[in-house]
């Protein structure tokens, strides 16, 4: 009898501990006047097991003109992943599944994660984005193959100086920003020239 109560209050207690998990990046979700997910993490959303996983990254001191030291949770599984750590060649694309020019680019996106994914690092932010489900699901169906976070207050509004997505950062091997391009880009060859422009790397 004890067992069970104990195995009661356990299974209670980690609930009670996704919930608390969930609460961190479904905010948005809930303002949308749709059914809240307080109870599910963010891993629950439907698709989210599909998307490439969020790794593990060393802590790092931040770097002068380094991107923003802030830690954003992950669209998918894995970890929250703190900007500042990061070091390239690396392209950080701020996108949302609401924005048609975001739509318009990411077949650059994925083409360049195909042909150089192991030149040049990817990852996407999902920006001011109320619905996770079709966040997860505009990455899938644009076979968006890299990490991806959730930025649901908008932190990089002042340092991307966003005025609406898409935004892409160029990262270079010592964690600088070596170029932020608003809007999107025009075609394939735009985005491969910029990568080596900015980055010296050959796609």
């Amino acid at each position: 009898m004890n067992f069970k109560l104990g195995l009661r209050t356990t299974r209670c207690l980690i609930a009670g501990l996704v919930a608390v998990a969930g609460l961190a990046g479904c905010g948005p979700e809930q303002a949308d006047g749709t059914q809240p997910q307080a109870t599910s993490s963010r891993s629950a959303v439907a698709g989210a097991d599909k998307l490439t996983a969020c790794p593990s990254t060393p802590s790092r001191p931040p770097v002068s003109n380094g991107l923003p030291d802030v830690s954003l949770p992950c669209l998918g599984n894995g970890p929250d992943i703190r900007l500042a750590d990061l070091r390239g060649p690396l392209l950080v694309n701020v996108w949302a599944q609401w924005c048609p020019p975001c739509r318009a680019e990411a077949p650059y996106l994925a083409e360049l994660q195909k042909k150089a994914g192991g030149k040049v690092q990817l990852l996407g932010i999902d920006y001011d984005d109320p619905r996770a489900e079709l966040a997860v699901k505009f990455a899938i169906e644009h076979e968006l193959t890299y990490p991806h976070l959730v930025d649901a207050d908008k932190v990089l509004h002042q340092p991307f100086k966003i005025g609406g997505p898409p935004v892409t950062a160029f990262v270079d091997l010592d964690g600088a920003v070596t170029y932020v391009h608003h809007g999107p880009f025009k075609s394939q060859q735009q985005l491969d020239q910029l990568v080596q422009d900015k980055l010296g790397v050959t796609p």
